[in-house]
């Protein structure tokens, strides 16, 4: 991957075949590794509820969806019962959630692209204010302008929905977003910003790979790739 030189970003020969104006992150297997706190918390919750004991490759297909998607094609709960078991593995994972350690070079990358003033949010299925405390513990919230998940009563954040979303709060706080990019490491992170008209850069140090991430506009095998490819080195 070649960046050349420059004063600016705009005066950067990038990958891409634009430059962006923003720059959308997802945060389970994107900015976090997250997926010990979860399937913890997922034990949990499916021995309070009663349910069948899953193996750790089974509950992993919990990891990045909405809960209640999780809840409805991995242990066949619906309704009242879906919204119970994302209720009990809500209460667990909060007891779990900050024990979910940045990826290498991920505050490296966030802060260098703050640096740069490129605008910054989180769109993630988990609950936003979850979202919100593990960044801040992390010492990244300030670097968002704007922070976009489930909200408390939701029973998880259908992806298009929260790109859409971050999109608008970054829109409000004054950010150009005539071009923004959504960088994330599953499926559904790819569907989403196809949903919503935007670009997606695949991150393969999280939870996917390269045929889960077909489609991507781009696959970055590190944070600071991701760098390059946005024009900004780490």
């Amino acid at each position: 991957m070649h960046v050349t030189a420059g004063a600016g970003r705009e005066d950067r020969q990038l990958p891409l075949p634009y430059a962006p104006t923003a720059a959308l992150f997802d945060l389970d297997g994107t900015l976090i590794d997250s997926a010990p706190a979860i399937l913890a918390a997922l034990e949990l919750a499916f021995d309070e509820l009663g349910l069948p004991k899953q193996t750790p490759a089974e509950l992993m297909r919990f990891v990045g969806p909405p809960l209640v998607d999780g809840f409805r094609l991995n242990a066949g709960l619906t309704g009242t019962a879906n919204a119970e078991a994302v209720a009990t593995y809500r209460r667990h994972y909060r007891d779990a959630m900050l024990d979910s350690p940045l990826y290498d070079g991920v505050a490296e990358l966030v802060r260098a692209l703050h640096a740069a003033g490129v605008p910054l949010a989180v769109a993630t299925s988990k609950h936003e204010g979850y979202a919100r405390e593990i960044l801040e513990h992390a010492g990244l919230l300030d670097c968002f302008s704007a922070v976009s998940g489930a909200a408390a009563g939701d029973l998880g954040g259908r992806k298009a929905q929260v790109i859409h979303a971050a999109i608008e709060r970054l829109a409000e706080a004054g950010a150009d977003v005539s071009r923004p990019v959504h960088i994330g490491d599953l499926d559904h992170d790819v569907a989403g910003a196809r949903t919503e008209g935007i670009d997606c850069i695949g991150a393969l140090w999280g939870y996917g790979n390269p045929e889960v991430l077909r489609g991507a506009k781009a696959l970055a095998a590190t944070p600071a790739e991701v760098g390059a490819l946005l024009g900004v080195e780490v």
